[in-house]
């Protein structure tokens, strides 16, 4: 199958070459806006200087998208109707309802697959805490506490579209702590109802968010936290979970950046009565990054083997923006400025 790739930046060069090591697909076309970017491109790759023109003109089976925010919804609606595979980058929209136009095509064409790269999700710290709690070896959850942050909104030698509402449609809740919602999420296999947040653009004053603070509680009663900031001077992951008989940390995550830290899992087994707060832990860590190649396997078999996409889905995409959303209406200021007009 031939493959086209929307957007050829650093994540998109991450997925050619995740592509070639790991599938029998080939990329045949790329889009790509920057002149001096093309001059990476391989020869014998076909270029086109706007997706659109990728899209209606390249012969390609699969198109995998990593555009700027206000392009992602338009670019995967436009390749489902053109009868192609998706795979496209977080966040899939700038708005909930931008997304649910892509969720009504892709209802018209079933035969078609569609995956939203919550890339985190692939990573082995977190694929080893989800079976701890699938097992249900330490009872069930009962909070959440996840710290998210980098020192300033553009980074990694990114361009400045991030700090534009119109381009990004929000800001570093909506670029890189939607990371962490989804892991709570996926995680918990939980959805969160009651929300409660402060969001907040003092320090950086663009017009979209430098920080997030938010609390939320499901309707099972898991109480989650979550501070996503763009004012952490050392950057930080750190994800706590609580469960009825010890606790899982996962903290660091291996990053092309390599500014999180060692990506590092703690088990931690606890008896109140026994140890007195101080109780039994194990620690693994990480030494590989393998989440983007186990992210495109995964992607791959679904195509190959025409299984259902089970993590990334439209309707995991859907619900964290719903959440993303709810989080910052939450805020009555928030709300006021820019969703009461």
């Amino acid at each position: 199958m031939n493959v086209g790739i929307a957007g050829y930046g650093v994540v998109g060069k991450t997925r050619h070459r995740s592509i070639e090591s790991n599938t029998s697909f080939k990329v045949t076309a790329i889009s790509e806006s920057s002149k001096q970017v093309c001059n990476s491109i391989p020869s014998e790759v076909d270029i086109y200087h706007d997706y659109k023109s990728l899209i209606s003109d390249s012969n390609i089976d699969i198109i995998f998208i990593s555009l700027p925010n206000q392009f992602a919804a338009e670019a995967a609606l436009l390749s489902l109707q053109k009868g192609l595979h998706v795979f496209c980058e977080k966040p899939p929209a700038r708005t909930y309802a931008e997304l649910l136009g892509v969720k009504d095509q892709s209802l018209k064409q079933p035969n078609l697959k569609l995956m939203y790269g919550f890339n985190h999700r692939f990573h082995l710290s977190v694929e080893e805490a989800k079976l701890i709690i699938d097992q249900n070896t330490l009872g069930k959850i009962i909070n959440m506490k996840g710290v998210y942050g980098k020192s300033q909104m553009i980074s990694f030698n990114q361009t400045d579209w991030r700090t534009s509402r119109e381009a990004a449609g929000g800001g570093i809740l909506l670029d890189q702590g939607i990371h962490m919602l989804d892991l709570m999420r996926y995680l918990s296999s939980d959805n969160f109802t009651k929300i409660f947040s402060f969001i907040d653009n003092a320090f950086w004053n663009f017009d979209v968010e430098d920080n997030a603070y938010v609390l939320m509680k499901s309707s099972k009663g898991l109480v989650a936290q979550l501070h996503s900031s763009a004012t952490q001077w050392r950057h930080v992951f750190n994800l706590e979970i609580t469960l009825e008989k010890g606790s899982l940390i996962l903290g660091g995550l291996l990053t092309g950046s390599k500014s999180y830290g060692d990506e590092v899992l703690t088990v931690i087994t606890s008896d109140p009565l026994i140890d007195k707060g101080v109780p039994r832990e194990s620690t693994t860590k990480y030494n590989e990054d393998v989440s983007w190649d186990n992210e495109i396997k995964y992607f791959s078999n679904a195509l190959e083997n025409n299984t259902s996409i089970e993590r990334g889905s439209i309707d995991d995409a859907l619900d964290t923006m719903k959440l993303i959303e709810a989080i910052y209406k939450a805020d009555p200021i928030w709300k006021e400025k820019y969703y009461n007009n």
